[in-house]
Protein backbone atom coordinates (compact mmCIF):
# COMPACT_ATOMS: atom_id res chain seq x y z
CA UNK A 1 0.00 0.00 0.00
CA UNK A 2 2.99 2.80 0.70
CA UNK A 3 3.82 1.90 -3.36
CA UNK A 4 -0.02 2.33 -4.12
CA UNK A 5 -0.18 5.76 -2.12
CA UNK A 6 2.98 7.24 -3.67
CA UNK A 7 2.13 6.08 -7.18
CA UNK A 8 -1.34 7.86 -6.91
CA UNK A 9 0.14 11.19 -5.17
CA UNK A 10 2.79 11.65 -7.76
CA UNK A 11 -0.61 11.94 -10.61
CA UNK A 12 -2.41 14.00 -8.10
CA UNK A 13 0.47 16.01 -7.76
CA UNK A 14 1.01 16.54 -11.58
CA UNK A 15 -2.58 17.16 -12.27
CA UNK A 16 -2.83 19.61 -8.90
CA UNK A 17 0.09 21.73 -10.27
CA UNK A 18 -1.96 21.70 -13.42
CA UNK A 19 -4.72 23.62 -12.18
CA UNK A 20 -3.39 25.54 -9.66
CA UNK A 21 -0.11 26.91 -11.22
CA UNK A 22 -0.35 27.21 -14.94
CA UNK A 23 -4.01 26.78 -15.94
CA UNK A 24 -5.94 27.41 -13.29
CA UNK A 25 -9.79 26.75 -13.99
CA UNK A 26 -10.55 29.93 -11.42
CA UNK A 27 -8.67 32.57 -13.20
CA UNK A 28 -10.44 35.70 -13.59
CA UNK A 29 -11.00 37.09 -17.03
CA UNK A 30 -11.01 41.09 -17.58
CA UNK A 31 -10.65 43.86 -20.20
CA UNK A 32 -9.30 47.40 -20.24
CA UNK A 33 -12.38 50.31 -20.48
CA UNK A 34 -11.42 53.64 -22.96
CA UNK A 35 -9.63 55.15 -20.11
CA UNK A 36 -7.47 52.23 -19.31
CA UNK A 37 -8.66 51.20 -16.37
CA UNK A 38 -9.23 47.27 -16.12
CA UNK A 39 -12.19 45.55 -14.58
CA UNK A 40 -13.61 42.06 -14.09
CA UNK A 41 -15.34 40.75 -17.31
CA UNK A 42 -19.63 40.33 -16.19
CA UNK A 43 -21.11 37.33 -16.99
CA UNK A 44 -23.06 38.77 -19.65
CA UNK A 45 -19.86 39.32 -21.39
CA UNK A 46 -19.76 35.84 -22.17
CA UNK A 47 -20.63 34.06 -25.53
CA UNK A 48 -22.74 31.07 -23.92
CA UNK A 49 -21.81 27.15 -24.10
CA UNK A 50 -20.72 25.82 -27.05
CA UNK A 51 -24.14 24.92 -28.95
CA UNK A 52 -22.75 21.84 -29.90
CA UNK A 53 -22.80 20.84 -26.14
CA UNK A 54 -26.16 22.62 -25.16
CA UNK A 55 -27.61 18.85 -25.20
CA UNK A 56 -28.81 16.73 -22.36
CA UNK A 57 -26.26 13.78 -22.64
CA UNK A 58 -23.49 16.11 -22.54
CA UNK A 59 -24.04 16.66 -18.61
CA UNK A 60 -23.34 13.01 -18.23
CA UNK A 61 -20.53 12.10 -21.25
CA UNK A 62 -17.75 13.98 -20.20
CA UNK A 63 -17.94 12.93 -16.36
CA UNK A 64 -18.21 9.51 -17.07
CA UNK A 65 -15.53 9.28 -19.67
CA UNK A 66 -13.52 10.64 -16.83
CA UNK A 67 -14.37 8.17 -14.69
CA UNK A 68 -13.10 5.98 -17.00
CA UNK A 69 -9.74 7.67 -17.63
CA UNK A 70 -9.13 7.92 -13.84
CA UNK A 71 -10.29 4.85 -12.97
CA UNK A 72 -7.15 3.05 -14.78
CA UNK A 73 -5.08 4.76 -12.10
CA UNK A 74 -6.12 2.90 -9.49
CA UNK A 75 -4.89 -0.94 -11.17
CA UNK A 76 -1.56 1.15 -12.81
CA UNK A 77 -0.91 1.80 -9.23
CA UNK A 78 -1.11 -1.37 -8.14
CA UNK A 79 0.80 -3.07 -10.71
CA UNK A 80 3.30 -0.59 -10.23
CA UNK A 81 3.55 -1.46 -6.16
CA UNK A 82 3.36 -5.30 -6.64
CA UNK A 83 6.28 -5.10 -9.78
CA UNK A 84 8.23 -2.29 -6.93
CA UNK A 85 7.43 -4.30 -4.38
CA UNK A 86 7.83 -8.18 -5.49
CA UNK A 87 4.46 -8.60 -4.37
CA UNK A 88 4.01 -12.43 -4.32
CA UNK A 89 1.09 -14.34 -6.06
CA UNK A 90 -1.10 -12.66 -8.12
CA UNK A 91 -2.83 -11.18 -5.15
CA UNK A 92 -2.87 -7.45 -6.55
CA UNK A 93 -4.94 -8.26 -9.81
CA UNK A 94 -7.27 -9.89 -7.48
CA UNK A 95 -7.77 -6.80 -5.49
CA UNK A 96 -8.03 -4.80 -8.67
CA UNK A 97 -10.48 -6.83 -10.66
CA UNK A 98 -13.55 -4.92 -9.95
CA UNK A 99 -11.51 -1.76 -10.23
CA UNK A 100 -10.87 -2.38 -13.80
CA UNK A 101 -14.38 -3.47 -14.43
CA UNK A 102 -16.08 -0.61 -13.02
CA UNK A 103 -13.18 1.81 -14.98
CA UNK A 104 -13.69 -0.20 -18.06
CA UNK A 105 -17.47 0.25 -18.04
CA UNK A 106 -17.74 3.71 -17.49
CA UNK A 107 -15.08 3.73 -20.84
CA UNK A 108 -17.01 1.66 -22.63
CA UNK A 109 -20.56 4.17 -21.44
CA UNK A 110 -18.51 7.16 -22.06
CA UNK A 111 -18.07 6.06 -25.28
CA UNK A 112 -21.19 5.09 -26.66
CA UNK A 113 -23.25 8.14 -25.43
CA UNK A 114 -20.27 10.16 -27.40
CA UNK A 115 -20.98 8.43 -30.36
CA UNK A 116 -24.64 8.90 -29.63
CA UNK A 117 -23.95 12.43 -29.14
CA UNK A 118 -22.51 12.81 -32.44
CA UNK A 119 -25.67 11.03 -34.21
CA UNK A 120 -28.05 13.17 -32.67
CA UNK A 121 -26.26 16.70 -32.63
CA UNK A 122 -23.76 16.92 -35.64
CA UNK A 123 -26.15 16.31 -38.15
CA UNK A 124 -24.04 14.20 -40.66
CA UNK A 125 -25.78 10.81 -40.61
CA UNK A 126 -23.36 8.52 -38.59
CA UNK A 127 -21.87 8.24 -35.49
CA UNK A 128 -18.47 7.74 -35.73
CA UNK A 129 -15.77 9.53 -37.61
CA UNK A 130 -12.51 8.17 -36.59
CA UNK A 131 -11.96 11.63 -35.26
CA UNK A 132 -8.95 11.85 -32.80
CA UNK A 133 -10.59 12.55 -29.44
CA UNK A 134 -13.00 10.02 -30.22
CA UNK A 135 -10.13 7.35 -31.01
CA UNK A 136 -7.98 9.12 -27.64
CA UNK A 137 -11.33 6.89 -25.62
CA UNK A 138 -10.59 3.96 -27.73
CA UNK A 139 -7.28 3.39 -27.45
CA UNK A 140 -7.60 2.90 -23.40
CA UNK A 141 -10.74 0.80 -23.62
CA UNK A 142 -9.08 -1.55 -26.20
CA UNK A 143 -6.17 -2.22 -24.20
CA UNK A 144 -8.28 -2.37 -21.05
CA UNK A 145 -10.33 -5.27 -22.68
CA UNK A 146 -7.02 -7.08 -23.66
CA UNK A 147 -6.23 -6.55 -19.99
CA UNK A 148 -9.70 -8.22 -18.67
CA UNK A 149 -8.90 -11.15 -20.99
CA UNK A 150 -5.51 -11.69 -20.10
CA UNK A 151 -5.19 -11.67 -16.39
CA UNK A 152 -7.09 -14.78 -16.50
CA UNK A 153 -4.12 -16.33 -17.75
CA UNK A 154 -1.72 -15.23 -14.96
CA UNK A 155 -4.64 -16.26 -12.24
CA UNK A 156 -5.31 -19.91 -13.66
CA UNK A 157 -2.19 -20.70 -15.20
CA UNK A 158 0.70 -18.09 -14.07
CA UNK A 159 1.18 -16.86 -17.56
CA UNK A 160 1.58 -13.90 -19.20
CA UNK A 161 2.51 -11.93 -15.93
CA UNK A 162 4.72 -8.87 -18.30
CA UNK A 163 2.17 -9.14 -20.88
CA UNK A 164 -0.09 -7.98 -17.86
CA UNK A 165 2.09 -5.50 -15.78
CA UNK A 166 2.47 -3.52 -19.50
CA UNK A 167 -1.01 -3.46 -21.04
CA UNK A 168 -1.54 -1.66 -17.28
CA UNK A 169 1.02 0.69 -17.92
CA UNK A 170 0.03 1.16 -21.85
CA UNK A 171 -3.66 2.03 -20.42
CA UNK A 172 -2.73 4.60 -18.02
CA UNK A 173 -0.37 6.07 -20.73
CA UNK A 174 -2.57 6.28 -22.83
CA UNK A 175 -5.60 7.62 -20.68
CA UNK A 176 -2.90 10.60 -20.32
CA UNK A 177 -2.39 10.47 -24.28
CA UNK A 178 -6.31 11.09 -24.43
CA UNK A 179 -6.56 13.98 -21.77
CA UNK A 180 -4.27 15.88 -24.01
CA UNK A 181 -5.29 15.52 -27.12
CA UNK A 182 -8.64 16.75 -25.62
CA UNK A 183 -6.53 19.88 -24.08
CA UNK A 184 -3.61 21.08 -26.13
CA UNK A 185 -5.05 20.97 -29.47
CA UNK A 186 -2.17 18.61 -30.90
CA UNK A 187 -4.88 17.30 -33.56
CA UNK A 188 -7.81 18.81 -34.98
CA UNK A 189 -11.42 17.60 -33.60
CA UNK A 190 -14.86 18.27 -33.36
CA UNK A 191 -14.41 17.96 -29.76
CA UNK A 192 -11.04 19.34 -28.92
CA UNK A 193 -13.27 22.44 -26.77
CA UNK A 194 -11.01 23.64 -24.62
CA UNK A 195 -7.14 24.63 -26.26
CA UNK A 196 -4.62 25.69 -24.19
CA UNK A 197 -0.50 25.82 -23.93
CA UNK A 198 -0.13 23.17 -21.91
CA UNK A 199 0.99 19.93 -24.10
CA UNK A 200 4.56 20.39 -23.30
CA UNK A 201 3.24 19.63 -19.38
CA UNK A 202 1.20 16.48 -20.89
CA UNK A 203 4.16 14.87 -22.97
CA UNK A 204 6.55 15.81 -20.44
CA UNK A 205 4.50 13.96 -17.75
CA UNK A 206 3.81 11.16 -20.23
CA UNK A 207 7.86 10.90 -20.98
CA UNK A 208 8.48 10.65 -16.72
CA UNK A 209 6.16 7.96 -16.64
CA UNK A 210 6.95 5.62 -19.71
CA UNK A 211 11.01 6.08 -18.05
CA UNK A 212 9.65 4.92 -14.42
CA UNK A 213 7.75 2.16 -15.85
CA UNK A 214 10.48 0.86 -18.15
CA UNK A 215 13.24 1.07 -14.93
CA UNK A 216 10.35 -0.86 -12.85
CA UNK A 217 10.32 -3.63 -14.94
CA UNK A 218 13.95 -4.17 -15.99
CA UNK A 219 14.88 -4.17 -12.46
CA UNK A 220 12.18 -6.30 -11.64
CA UNK A 221 11.88 -8.39 -14.68
CA UNK A 222 12.69 -11.96 -13.11
CA UNK A 223 9.82 -11.33 -10.71
CA UNK A 224 7.61 -11.87 -13.82
CA UNK A 225 8.43 -15.16 -15.19
CA UNK A 226 5.92 -17.18 -16.14
CA UNK A 227 4.92 -20.13 -14.06
CA UNK A 228 3.22 -22.41 -17.24
CA UNK A 229 3.92 -22.52 -20.59
CA UNK A 230 1.60 -22.67 -24.05
CA UNK A 231 0.49 -26.48 -24.10
CA UNK A 232 -1.47 -26.20 -27.30
CA UNK A 233 -2.79 -23.90 -30.07
CA UNK A 234 -5.94 -25.09 -29.13
CA UNK A 235 -6.06 -23.92 -26.01
CA UNK A 236 -7.66 -21.24 -24.36
CA UNK A 237 -4.39 -19.67 -23.18
CA UNK A 238 -3.69 -19.83 -26.79
CA UNK A 239 -6.89 -17.61 -27.45
CA UNK A 240 -6.53 -15.37 -24.90
CA UNK A 241 -2.72 -15.02 -26.40
CA UNK A 242 -4.57 -14.25 -30.21
CA UNK A 243 -7.16 -11.96 -28.36
CA UNK A 244 -4.24 -9.91 -27.31
CA UNK A 245 -2.25 -9.41 -30.30
CA UNK A 246 -5.31 -8.86 -32.27
CA UNK A 247 -6.46 -6.20 -29.93
CA UNK A 248 -2.74 -4.42 -30.01
CA UNK A 249 -2.46 -4.57 -33.85
CA UNK A 250 -6.23 -2.77 -33.68
CA UNK A 251 -4.77 -0.26 -31.05
CA UNK A 252 -1.49 0.49 -32.66
CA UNK A 253 -3.66 1.23 -36.11
CA UNK A 254 -5.70 3.38 -34.59
CA UNK A 255 -2.84 5.32 -32.62
CA UNK A 256 -1.08 5.70 -35.64
CA UNK A 257 -3.46 6.97 -37.85
CA UNK A 258 -4.46 9.15 -35.16
CA UNK A 259 -0.83 10.91 -34.66
CA UNK A 260 -0.06 10.39 -38.30
CA UNK A 261 -0.61 14.40 -39.05
CA UNK A 262 1.57 15.64 -36.17
CA UNK A 263 4.16 12.92 -37.74
CA UNK A 264 4.22 13.94 -40.91
CA UNK A 265 4.02 17.81 -39.76
CA UNK A 266 7.24 17.21 -37.80
CA UNK A 267 8.89 15.05 -40.27
CA UNK A 268 8.25 16.59 -43.78
CA UNK A 269 6.31 20.50 -42.51
CA UNK A 270 2.76 19.40 -44.14
CA UNK A 271 0.11 17.98 -42.08
CA UNK A 272 -1.36 15.06 -43.83
CA UNK A 273 -4.76 13.92 -42.42
CA UNK A 274 -5.94 10.07 -42.41
CA UNK A 275 -9.08 9.77 -43.37
CA UNK A 276 -12.20 6.94 -42.17
CA UNK A 277 -10.91 4.26 -44.87
CA UNK A 278 -7.72 3.73 -43.64
CA UNK A 279 -9.44 3.25 -39.98
CA UNK A 280 -11.96 0.99 -41.72
CA UNK A 281 -9.70 -1.01 -44.38
CA UNK A 282 -7.28 -1.80 -41.55
CA UNK A 283 -9.49 -2.59 -38.49
CA UNK A 284 -12.64 -4.03 -40.07
CA UNK A 285 -11.09 -7.16 -40.60
CA UNK A 286 -9.62 -6.85 -37.14
CA UNK A 287 -12.93 -6.79 -35.60
CA UNK A 288 -14.60 -9.80 -37.07
CA UNK A 289 -11.38 -11.80 -36.07
CA UNK A 290 -11.92 -10.46 -32.34
CA UNK A 291 -15.67 -11.53 -32.83
CA UNK A 292 -14.75 -14.99 -33.70
CA UNK A 293 -12.23 -15.19 -30.96
CA UNK A 294 -15.42 -13.91 -28.52
CA UNK A 295 -17.35 -17.14 -29.08
CA UNK A 296 -14.30 -19.50 -29.43
CA UNK A 297 -12.18 -18.73 -26.76
CA UNK A 298 -14.49 -18.82 -23.70
CA UNK A 299 -15.59 -22.51 -24.85
CA UNK A 300 -11.74 -23.93 -24.73
CA UNK A 301 -10.55 -25.96 -22.54
CA UNK A 302 -6.89 -25.30 -20.34
CA UNK A 303 -3.73 -26.53 -21.34
CA UNK A 304 -5.46 -28.42 -24.22
CA UNK A 305 -8.77 -28.73 -26.21
CA UNK A 306 -9.71 -32.77 -27.79
CA UNK A 307 -11.58 -32.98 -30.58
CA UNK A 308 -14.57 -34.65 -29.19
CA UNK A 309 -14.71 -30.98 -26.95
CA UNK A 310 -14.75 -28.87 -29.66
CA UNK A 311 -17.47 -31.04 -32.10
CA UNK A 312 -19.14 -30.66 -28.56
CA UNK A 313 -19.04 -27.28 -28.35
CA UNK A 314 -18.86 -25.85 -31.49
CA UNK A 315 -20.93 -27.96 -34.11
CA UNK A 316 -24.34 -26.60 -34.18
CA UNK A 317 -23.11 -23.08 -33.69
CA UNK A 318 -20.95 -23.59 -36.72
CA UNK A 319 -23.91 -25.17 -38.37
CA UNK A 320 -26.55 -22.28 -37.66
CA UNK A 321 -24.00 -19.58 -38.55
CA UNK A 322 -23.13 -21.14 -42.16
CA UNK A 323 -26.74 -21.18 -42.22
CA UNK A 324 -27.99 -17.57 -41.57
CA UNK A 325 -25.35 -17.11 -44.17
CA UNK A 326 -26.74 -19.23 -46.69
CA UNK A 327 -30.50 -17.50 -46.28
CA UNK A 328 -28.61 -14.14 -46.40
CA UNK A 329 -26.89 -14.74 -49.71
CA UNK A 330 -30.76 -15.75 -50.72
CA UNK A 331 -31.81 -13.11 -49.74
CA UNK A 332 -29.31 -10.85 -52.25
CA UNK A 333 -27.03 -9.60 -49.62
CA UNK A 334 -23.72 -9.27 -51.79
CA UNK A 335 -20.95 -7.14 -49.73
CA UNK A 336 -18.57 -9.42 -48.18
CA UNK A 337 -18.19 -7.59 -44.78
CA UNK A 338 -21.39 -7.43 -43.38
CA UNK A 339 -22.16 -11.41 -44.12
CA UNK A 340 -18.97 -12.43 -42.38
CA UNK A 341 -20.45 -10.19 -39.77
CA UNK A 342 -23.89 -11.85 -39.77
CA UNK A 343 -22.34 -15.70 -39.86
CA UNK A 344 -19.86 -14.99 -36.62
CA UNK A 345 -22.54 -12.88 -34.83
CA UNK A 346 -25.01 -15.63 -35.48
CA UNK A 347 -22.02 -18.45 -34.82
CA UNK A 348 -21.21 -16.38 -31.53
CA UNK A 349 -25.29 -16.30 -30.23
CA UNK A 350 -25.40 -19.68 -30.90
CA UNK A 351 -22.21 -20.21 -28.62
CA UNK A 352 -23.09 -18.77 -25.62
CA UNK A 353 -26.70 -20.18 -26.23
CA UNK A 354 -25.64 -23.40 -26.00
CA UNK A 355 -23.26 -22.96 -22.97
CA UNK A 356 -26.51 -21.56 -20.94
CA UNK A 357 -28.65 -24.26 -21.71
CA UNK A 358 -26.01 -27.29 -20.97
CA UNK A 359 -25.34 -25.52 -17.86
CA UNK A 360 -28.97 -24.89 -16.92
CA UNK A 361 -30.33 -28.71 -18.20
CA UNK A 362 -27.93 -30.17 -15.94
CA UNK A 363 -28.98 -28.14 -12.91
CA UNK A 364 -32.85 -28.44 -13.88
CA UNK A 365 -32.38 -32.58 -14.10
CA UNK A 366 -30.95 -32.76 -10.27
CA UNK A 367 -33.25 -30.39 -8.92
CA UNK A 368 -36.39 -30.65 -10.80
CA UNK A 369 -36.44 -27.20 -11.80
CA UNK A 370 -37.40 -25.59 -15.06
CA UNK A 371 -34.61 -24.84 -17.15
CA UNK A 372 -35.02 -20.62 -16.91
CA UNK A 373 -35.03 -21.72 -13.20
CA UNK A 374 -31.80 -23.14 -13.20
CA UNK A 375 -30.36 -20.89 -15.97
CA UNK A 376 -30.25 -18.06 -13.50
CA UNK A 377 -29.28 -20.52 -10.83
CA UNK A 378 -26.45 -21.73 -13.12
CA UNK A 379 -25.62 -17.79 -13.60
CA UNK A 380 -25.38 -16.85 -10.21
CA UNK A 381 -23.07 -19.53 -8.91
CA UNK A 382 -20.52 -18.13 -11.61
CA UNK A 383 -21.50 -14.69 -12.26
CA UNK A 384 -17.76 -13.68 -13.26
CA UNK A 385 -18.18 -16.05 -16.00
CA UNK A 386 -21.49 -16.63 -17.47
CA UNK A 387 -21.65 -12.27 -16.87
CA UNK A 388 -18.55 -12.27 -19.41
CA UNK A 389 -20.86 -14.14 -21.35
CA UNK A 390 -23.88 -11.70 -21.35
CA UNK A 391 -20.77 -8.98 -21.94
CA UNK A 392 -20.23 -10.22 -25.67
CA UNK A 393 -23.34 -11.04 -26.40
CA UNK A 394 -24.35 -7.37 -25.86
CA UNK A 395 -21.11 -6.84 -28.37
CA UNK A 396 -22.69 -8.60 -30.89
CA UNK A 397 -25.64 -6.58 -31.27
CA UNK A 398 -22.90 -3.83 -31.00
CA UNK A 399 -20.99 -5.59 -34.20
CA UNK A 400 -24.77 -6.09 -35.57
CA UNK A 401 -25.56 -2.64 -35.30
CA UNK A 402 -22.45 -1.38 -37.28
CA UNK A 403 -22.57 -4.28 -39.83
CA UNK A 404 -26.14 -1.73 -40.96
CA UNK A 405 -24.11 1.02 -41.52
CA UNK A 406 -23.23 -0.77 -45.08
CA UNK A 407 -26.53 -0.69 -45.82
CA UNK A 408 -27.20 2.93 -45.46
CA UNK A 409 -28.86 5.53 -47.57
CA UNK A 410 -29.42 8.91 -48.32
CA UNK A 411 -31.30 11.97 -50.42
CA UNK A 412 -30.16 15.39 -50.36
CA UNK A 413 -32.92 17.62 -51.90
CA UNK A 414 -33.96 21.55 -52.32
CA UNK A 415 -37.75 21.80 -50.80
CA UNK A 416 -40.72 23.71 -50.99
CA UNK A 417 -43.86 23.38 -49.39
CA UNK A 418 -45.85 20.82 -51.07
CA UNK A 419 -42.55 18.95 -52.58
CA UNK A 420 -42.03 15.35 -51.56
CA UNK A 421 -38.44 13.19 -51.12
CA UNK A 422 -38.25 9.56 -51.45
CA UNK A 423 -36.06 7.12 -49.90
CA UNK A 424 -36.56 3.52 -49.60
CA UNK A 425 -39.84 2.61 -48.37
CA UNK A 426 -40.22 6.52 -46.84
CA UNK A 427 -41.89 9.15 -48.83
CA UNK A 428 -41.50 12.90 -47.09
CA UNK A 429 -43.77 15.73 -48.07
CA UNK A 430 -42.84 18.70 -46.64
CA UNK A 431 -46.02 21.11 -45.15
CA UNK A 432 -44.45 24.18 -43.84
CA UNK A 433 -41.57 26.10 -43.21
CA UNK A 434 -41.44 28.17 -40.13
CA UNK A 435 -38.91 30.32 -38.14
CA UNK A 436 -39.51 30.17 -34.53
CA UNK A 437 -36.94 31.43 -32.12
CA UNK A 438 -36.51 32.36 -28.27
CA UNK A 439 -34.07 34.00 -26.42
CA UNK A 440 -31.19 31.88 -26.85
CA UNK A 441 -31.39 31.59 -31.13
CA UNK A 442 -33.02 31.95 -33.69
CA UNK A 443 -34.31 28.81 -35.98
CA UNK A 444 -35.43 27.66 -39.40
CA UNK A 445 -37.83 24.49 -39.00
CA UNK A 446 -39.65 22.23 -41.13
CA UNK A 447 -42.57 20.54 -40.89
CA UNK A 448 -42.25 17.42 -42.86
CA UNK A 449 -45.11 13.99 -42.91
CA UNK A 450 -43.80 11.05 -43.58
CA UNK A 451 -45.70 8.23 -45.22
CA UNK A 452 -45.07 4.48 -45.95
CA UNK A 453 -46.85 2.79 -48.52
CA UNK A 454 -49.49 5.73 -49.05
CA UNK A 455 -50.26 5.78 -45.28
CA UNK A 456 -49.20 8.87 -43.20
CA UNK A 457 -46.88 7.38 -40.25
CA UNK A 458 -45.13 10.68 -38.99
CA UNK A 459 -44.31 14.11 -38.41
CA UNK A 460 -40.76 14.93 -38.23
CA UNK A 461 -39.72 18.70 -37.27
CA UNK A 462 -36.01 19.20 -38.35
CA UNK A 463 -34.34 22.53 -37.26
CA UNK A 464 -31.11 25.09 -38.37
CA UNK A 465 -30.78 26.81 -35.79
CA UNK A 466 -27.98 29.69 -35.37
CA UNK A 467 -27.50 31.02 -31.76
CA UNK A 468 -27.30 34.64 -30.88
CA UNK A 469 -24.47 34.78 -28.53
CA UNK A 470 -21.95 32.98 -30.26
CA UNK A 471 -23.50 33.14 -34.09
CA UNK A 472 -22.37 29.46 -34.28
CA UNK A 473 -25.11 27.30 -36.05
CA UNK A 474 -26.31 23.72 -35.67
CA UNK A 475 -28.38 21.43 -37.05
CA UNK A 476 -31.69 19.66 -34.82
CA UNK A 477 -31.66 16.35 -36.08
CA UNK A 478 -35.34 14.31 -36.69
CA UNK A 479 -35.14 10.61 -35.75
CA UNK A 480 -37.72 8.22 -36.31
CA UNK A 481 -35.75 5.19 -34.75
CA UNK A 482 -37.01 1.37 -35.06
CA UNK A 483 -35.74 -1.55 -33.89
CA UNK A 484 -34.70 -2.34 -37.65
CA UNK A 485 -33.72 1.29 -39.30
CA UNK A 486 -33.90 5.06 -38.51
CA UNK A 487 -35.12 7.54 -40.29
CA UNK A 488 -32.85 10.76 -39.76
CA UNK A 489 -33.92 14.15 -41.70
CA UNK A 490 -31.88 17.31 -41.23
CA UNK A 491 -32.41 20.78 -42.42
CA UNK A 492 -29.19 21.19 -43.76
CA UNK A 493 -29.55 25.14 -44.83
CA UNK A 494 -30.67 27.20 -48.27
CA UNK A 495 -29.41 26.04 -51.35
CA UNK A 496 -26.90 29.18 -51.99
CA UNK A 497 -27.64 28.87 -55.87
CA UNK A 498 -31.86 29.39 -55.26
CA UNK A 499 -31.81 30.03 -52.13
CA UNK A 500 -34.25 26.96 -51.08
CA UNK A 501 -34.20 25.33 -47.72
CA UNK A 502 -32.59 22.45 -48.32
CA UNK A 503 -33.44 18.51 -46.79
CA UNK A 504 -30.80 15.76 -46.20
CA UNK A 505 -32.56 12.55 -45.40
CA UNK A 506 -30.79 9.63 -44.10
CA UNK A 507 -32.15 5.62 -43.92
CA UNK A 508 -29.87 4.06 -41.71
CA UNK A 509 -30.73 0.01 -40.81
CA UNK A 510 -29.84 -1.41 -37.35
CA UNK A 511 -28.62 1.72 -35.18
CA UNK A 512 -30.22 0.71 -32.05
CA UNK A 513 -28.71 -1.97 -31.90
CA UNK A 514 -25.71 -0.40 -31.31
CA UNK A 515 -27.02 1.36 -28.13
CA UNK A 516 -29.11 -1.42 -26.64
CA UNK A 517 -25.96 -3.99 -27.19
CA UNK A 518 -24.02 -1.36 -24.69
CA UNK A 519 -27.35 -1.57 -22.63
CA UNK A 520 -26.63 -5.55 -22.41
CA UNK A 521 -22.62 -4.94 -22.03
CA UNK A 522 -23.40 -2.61 -19.23
CA UNK A 523 -25.90 -4.96 -17.55
CA UNK A 524 -23.61 -8.07 -17.96
CA UNK A 525 -20.26 -5.82 -16.15
CA UNK A 526 -22.75 -5.48 -13.32
CA UNK A 527 -23.03 -9.22 -13.71
CA UNK A 528 -19.27 -10.16 -13.55
CA UNK A 529 -18.53 -7.99 -10.82
CA UNK A 530 -21.57 -9.34 -8.61
CA UNK A 531 -20.59 -12.37 -5.60
CA UNK A 532 -21.56 -15.93 -6.87
CA UNK A 533 -23.92 -17.10 -4.84
CA UNK A 534 -22.47 -20.89 -2.89
CA UNK A 535 -24.12 -23.13 -0.79
CA UNK A 536 -24.01 -23.51 2.86
CA UNK A 537 -24.56 -26.08 5.05
CA UNK A 538 -26.94 -24.91 8.45
CA UNK A 539 -27.43 -26.95 11.53
CA UNK A 540 -30.70 -27.29 12.92
CA UNK A 541 -31.67 -28.29 15.78
CA UNK A 542 -33.29 -32.00 15.86
CA UNK A 543 -37.10 -30.44 16.75
CA UNK A 544 -37.26 -28.70 13.72
CA UNK A 545 -39.21 -29.89 10.57
CA UNK A 546 -37.10 -31.23 7.53
CA UNK A 547 -38.08 -29.31 4.10
CA UNK A 548 -41.46 -28.62 5.46
CA UNK A 549 -43.01 -32.17 5.68
CA UNK A 550 -44.28 -33.43 9.32
CA UNK A 551 -42.42 -35.74 10.45
CA UNK A 552 -41.63 -36.80 14.24
CA UNK A 553 -38.85 -35.58 16.03
CA UNK A 554 -37.16 -38.91 15.93
CA UNK A 555 -37.69 -39.34 11.88
CA UNK A 556 -36.45 -35.15 11.94
CA UNK A 557 -33.32 -36.32 13.90
CA UNK A 558 -32.50 -39.80 12.24
CA UNK A 559 -32.50 -38.19 8.49
CA UNK A 560 -30.71 -34.81 8.76
CA UNK A 561 -29.04 -32.67 10.93
CA UNK A 562 -28.46 -29.92 8.85
CA UNK A 563 -29.71 -28.08 5.28
CA UNK A 564 -28.35 -26.64 2.36
CA UNK A 565 -28.99 -23.37 2.01
CA UNK A 566 -27.96 -20.75 -0.87
CA UNK A 567 -26.16 -17.19 -0.33
CA UNK A 568 -24.04 -14.87 -1.83
CA UNK A 569 -20.30 -14.84 -0.42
Amino acid sequence: MPYVGVTLAGVQIFFLTLNNFVTSPFRVFGGADPSGALHVARLSDGSGLNPLLQYYEMVIHPPILYLGYTGFTVPFAFAMAALLGRYPGEKWIHITRRWTMVAWCFQTVGILLGAHWAYAVLGWGGYWAWDPVENAALLPWITGTAFLHSVMMQEKRGMMKVWNVWLVFVTFMLCILGTSLTRTGVVSSVHAFAESSIGSWFFTFLGVVFLVCLAAWWKNRDYLRSDNQLDSLVSRESSFLFNNLILLAACFAVLWGTLFPVLSEAVTGNKISVGPPFFNRVNVPIALFLLFLTGVGPLLAWRKTSYDALRRNFAWPLVGGIAAGVLALALGFRDFYPLVCLILSVFVTLTILAEFYRGGRVIASRDGTNILTAVGELTMRNTRRYGGYVIHFGMVLIFIGISGSAFNQDQQKEMSVGDALSLGPYTILCQNFDQPSTANYTSDRATLEVFRDGKSQMMLYPEHRTYLASQVSETIVAVESTPLRDLYVVYAGHSPETGRPVIHAYLNPLVKWIWFGGIVVVLGTGLAMFPNRSSALVLRTATEKTWGENRSPQAATASAPFLQRTGHD
